[in-house]
């Protein structure tokens, strides 16, 4: 690693060579310059990490070398720290000088050790924001929607859509079943928009007990009930200048609901147990696998932040209407766990395709990639193979119920309530497999409530009636 670049810039040549020697010894490659003229040509082509400049020199003096340098730094998309080197009368300047983005100042008469100290501070201050810079930059890349996975007419409509929301301000729904990549297409839009350099903050709403809600969403302060021993910011605040992904609103409780509404259209919150107002600045993007239309119409959505947060409604397909989507995606997951893996699964056999093809995924591509990973860390061979992949993937949905309801009906008659058992057995055994065995998550999968998820597994022998 080639050594940090410190350029001083100072009309003493006393003082230059005295630093020139302090920071050469520290390791670092030096150069100076007499005026800040003469700093700003060398920095133009040089690019120093560091510049040391006096404060007040004849010319362009040291708050000037500042701007220009944090300036022509910003048009390269560089980052240079500077120091400066003030009399005690002129600190009150130096402090100005900092907000305009100086790292530190020194006063005469300095340290040298002192000096060295700033000079390593702004170094790896330099550094970390680099490293800050780089994951941003990995981030936003991993999220753009040219690294969502799918082709197909379905997936192409909603990334037309997101294309045309995610450079603008507005709030948006993101609708669909559990396992569709709701969170993945609201971070798209973040990462697209020109709050991708603020913080993109996802919160569950359904994973909140109901009594926490309000402290999560708004904060709260210390004393305002049992528990709250400091000041704590909610997840509006946290996410200022960003986006604020809403992952189950349905799941939100009334109360908390009023407060949400008034956040989206005064911009404002109020802490729990606080009477002052905290402006919020926050795109929202939501999601839900609920029918929040039916649930206003219910009374248990509020129609007025309805309409506040479903602005535009994106609507993802279920991965069975997806077509080859699903051969597509699990390419993409086998070489993201054979290279995690290091195993040497390279693609899949014809058949496990057919087999693939032919499953219903009610945890859509979360449930795929499960069934891809748990695939490759069992098959020793180069191709998948049917042995790798669960069991109910055998038995399979083949063919699919809109075809078993077309097939033309035998002249013998069929045993009904075994057919339908079958088929009910099925998809609970694959809910519960989606799911991890959460039969509550299970419940939410299939569209029923837990009372009758578990019914029917005790009905069909697969659950006792004291589970």
């Amino acid at each position: 690693m080639s050594a940090a670049r410190v350029l001083i810039i100072d009309d003493e040549p006393t003082l230059r060579e005295v630093l020139g020697m302090v920071l050469g010894k520290a390791g670092y490659e030096v150069r100076d310059a007499p005026s800040g003229e003469a700093g700003l040509r060398v920095a133009s082509q040089w690019f120093p990490d560091v510049v040391v400049t006096d404060l007040t020199m004849p010319g362009i003096d040291g708050l000037e070398v500042l701007r220009q340098i944090k300036a022509r730094a910003a048009e390269l998309g560089r980052d240079v720290q500077v120091v400066l080197i003030t009399a005690y009368a002129s600190t009150g300047t130096a402090v100005a000088a900092m907000k305009e983005g100086a790292f530190d100042y020194v006063a005469k008469p300095f340290d040298n050790d002192e000096l060295r100290l700033v000079v390593a501070r702004a170094l790896a201050m330099r550094r970390l924001e680099a490293e800050n810079e780089r994951l941003h930059a990995a981030l936003a890349t991993k999220f753009q929607l040219g690294q969502l996975v799918g082709t197909s007419p379905a997936m192409q409509a909603v990334y037309a859509l997101v294309r045309r929301i995610m450079g603008t301000r507005i709030n948006c729904m993101v609708c669909g079943e559990s396992g569709t990549g709701k969170e993945l297409i609201a971070r798209a839009i973040h990462f697209g928009s020109d709050r991708a350099r603020g913080p993109f903050v996802a919160v569950n709403c359904g994973a909140i007990p109901e009594a926490l809600v309000e402290s999560e969403l708004f904060g709260h302060v210390k004393g305002s009930f049992t528990g709250a021993l400091r000041d704590k910011a909610g997840h509006f605040e946290a996410a200022a200048g960003g986006t604020l992904f809403l992952d189950e609103v349905g799941e939100m409780p009334l109360s908390a609901q009023v407060k949400a509404l008034r956040a989206l259209s005064e911009r404002k919150i109020v802490r729990v147990g606080a009477s002052e107002e905290v402006p919020v600045d926050v795109r929202i993007v939501a999601a839900t696998n609920r029918d929040l239309a039916a649930e206003v119409a219910a009374g248990r959505f509020r129609e007025d932040l309805y309409y506040r947060l479903n602005v535009v409604q994106i609507d993802m397909p279920p991965l069975r209407l997806r077509g080859d989507d699903v051969i597509v995606l699990a390419q993409h997951f086998i070489e993201k766990y054979a290279a995690e893996f290091g195993a040497p699964t390279r693609g899949a056999t014809p058949e496990v395709q057919r087999l693939l093809r032919t499953w219903t995924y009610p945890g859509n591509v979360r449930e795929l990639q499960n069934i891809i990973e748990r695939a490759v860390a069992m098959e020793p061979g180069p191709l998948l193979s049917p042995a790798s992949l669960p069991e109910r993937l055998h038995g399979g949905l083949s063919p699919s119920v809109e075809e078993a309801a077309a097939e033309a009906f035998p002249d013998e008659g069929i045993d009904l309530d075994g057919r339908l058992a079958n088929l009910e057995r099925r998809y609970l055994e694959a809910a519960l497999a989606a799911a991890g065995g959460n039969r509550t998550q299970a419940a939410r999968l299939l569209g029923i409530t837990f009372r009758s998820m578990r019914y029917r597994l005790v009905k069909l022998g697969l659950a006792d009636d004291e589970d």
